[in-house]
């Protein structure tokens, strides 16, 4: 299984976001979380595991740079003939005067394949974040239907989009998005739910190495 990461939105070139609308308030303490930042970082922690395993992958969107979506697809369309997965890495935010919380996880409602990928990153979510809260679908389902989001609507292989917490919510920004310890266990869990996938979704058997 070929293993194709994207990050969201642009990130920081000489200390300024490319995408500037996508971050948190100023702390009182000078911290600031800048998504693109944050997506890069966990993408990148993926590379190293996933290299260490000797898992293929390919990263779609390496520049710093805020790439158009349509750029996005069609590098993620050009390994269409692999058994790929894409995996999306973003974080969230919502309007009004209570923040979210949470992880949710989002897939194509005409993705064969999608429920079953979908349901094993929220396992590996809730198992590496047992007190946090799992946003499910309609049904209760562990994931949501987006047919909007042309990162999920126009790929040829199966895609997944994960929204890691809050960054509006200081809370999960300060203690989980901003620390080190935080941004690791974002990361193993997206590890082991590609290695499950990997031997449960497409029947390929893993050969770890280092």
């Amino acid at each position: 299984m070929l293993v194709l990461l994207d990050n969201g939105h642009g990130g920081l070139i000489k200390g300024r976001p490319q995408t500037r609308e996508r971050r948190s308030e100023e702390f009182p303490d000078g911290k600031q979380l800048f998504e693109g930042e944050l997506n890069r970082a966990i993408i990148n922690g993926m590379i190293q595991e996933l290299s260490f395993m000797q898992i293929p992958y390919v990263h779609i969107c390496p520049e710093l740079e805020d790439v158009l979506i349509g750029t996005r697809i069609s590098r993620a369309n050009s390994h269409h003939q692999q058994n790929a997965l894409l995996v999306s890495v973003h974080s969230n935010t919502n309007e009004g005067p209570r923040a979210g919380d949470g992880c949710e996880f989002l897939i194509h409602p005409n993705s064969s394949l999608g429920p079953s990928i979908a349901t094993i990153f929220a396992e590996e979510f809730q198992q590496a974040f047992p007190n946090a809260r799992l946003r499910r679908g309609e049904g209760g389902t562990p994931f949501k239907l987006r047919g909007d989001l042309g990162l999920l609507r126009r790929t040829r292989m199966p895609a997944i989009l994960t929204e890691n917490f809050f960054f509006n919510n200081e809370r999960e920004t300060r203690d989980i998005l901003l620390s080190r310890e935080g941004r690791w266990k974002i990361i193993d869990y997206h590890v082991a739910a590609i290695v499950r996938v990997m031997v449960e979704v497409f029947g390929e058997n893993p050969v770890f190495r280092g």
